[in-house]
């Protein structure tokens, strides 16, 4: 942030909150240096509102209400003009309240699609209507899936959506096992061993980053890779690293913000991405896309409505207005952007786009 003292005239001061630490924190460097790519071309064109951006990174692998606190002693200040971050949905409602409506938040990851948002927090990842249910559905028609096994960390987003799973069944008693353990849990034993687990075809898996890596390990040493499947709305290329290829196999992602190498605007974003970064930098991962997407939605949100003013902002978005970002076109419906997503098959330690959710 500009300096205390420093006129932030000059200047579109954003917080972004990711996880420096936890399971999550295996995402901070690639979204850092994918939010820098972002900034550089912004401030390398007419800026932002004829302004250069200037971003603060929030460690959101804290307690909710560390982060909260964090984050509204920076907004007292004045010299906030935005929040966006990829983390958890329990940080996201501790530093909503926090932020009470001051300034646009751009939410970029997965979401449980609750309906009682405040305004001013705008969605840019999916709901479990957009994403995890197509794609569960998808499985169930492509590869017979009947009954499923669920297991996610023990806070709102996995449990929400794996109610959404549950309604979205027509027979809800397919659920065979469900299990909820804490961020960071080291074993997943007693899920593993369950014996309910054998009448499965498939696992959801509803946890977050270095999680998912761990349980992949695990899953793929009891054998069941060849023959029970695994999907997960919540995985990068981060985790298929750190999980490693043998913890890969048979295991499938719904995301919207791959970056796929074989399209023009995938090879033109890493050939600019390490233009900036160099070889050796982290990743530019589904999850990193998705915060660099967030920076450029926060500044076509407001060329197109010539502020950030949250009520301007919610004006003009309930207007249907379309927003240009490297994307592609998007406009939101209420505070969710709308926009495709995909299903694609873990490589290795890469994806491989298999189809499209409409």
């Amino acid at each position: 942030m500009s300096a205390f003292g420093e006129s932030p005239d000059g200047t579109i001061e954003i917080l972004n909150i990711v996880p420096m630490q936890g399971p999550g924190g295996i995402v901070a460097a690639s979204c850092d240096a994918a939010i820098s790519l972002a900034v550089n071309e912004i401030n390398a064109g007419a800026g932002f509102l004829g302004r250069e951006i200037r971003t603060t990174n929030i460690d959101g692998g804290r307690n909710p209400r560390e982060v909260a606190e964090e984050v509204s002693a920076l907004l007292a200040t004045g010299m906030v003009h935005a929040i966006t971050g990829w983390h958890t949905s329990a940080v996201r409602l501790a530093v909503a309240r926090a932020n009470a409506s001051r300034v646009p938040y751009l939410f970029a990851t997965g979401h449980e699609g609750l309906t009682n948002e405040l305004p001013g927090v705008l969605m840019l990842g999916e709901h479990p209507a957009g994403q995890t249910l197509p794609a569960v559905h998808w499985l169930e028609r492509e590869h017979g899936v009947r009954r499923w096994a669920i297991i996610g960390n023990d806070y709102i987003w996995p449990r929400e959506s794996a109610k959404a799973v549950r309604r979205s069944l027509t027979d809800p008693s397919a659920i065979v096992l469900e299990r909820f353990v804490p961020l960071g849990a080291p074993d997943f034993g007693e899920f593993l061993n369950h014996p309910a687990l054998d009448q499965a075809d498939a696992v959801i898996i509803l946890m977050v980053g270095a999680d998912v890596s761990r349980f992949n390990r695990q899953f793929a040493a009891t054998g069941r890779a060849d023959t029970l499947l695994r999907i997960s709305p919540a995985a990068d290329e981060n985790v298929l690293l750190t999980g490693g290829p043998e913890a890969n196999h048979n295991f499938y992602v719904a995301s919207s913000f791959f970056v796929d190498p074989r399209s023009d605007d995938g090879r033109a974003r890493l050939t600019r991405y390490r233009r900036l970064h160099g070889t050796f930098a982290p990743a530019l991962t589904s999850f990193s896309n998705m915060s660099y997407e967030a920076i450029h939605t926060l500044r076509a949100i407001g060329e197109t409505v010539g502020s950030l003013d949250v009520p301007d902002v919610h004006a003009a978005l309930d207007q249907g207005v379309q927003l240009e970002t490297p994307g592609g076109s998007r406009r939101f419906i209420g505070n969710q952007a709308q926009q495709h997503g995909y299903i694609a098959l873990a490589d290795g330690v890469d994806f491989d786009i298999i189809t499209r959710i409409t």
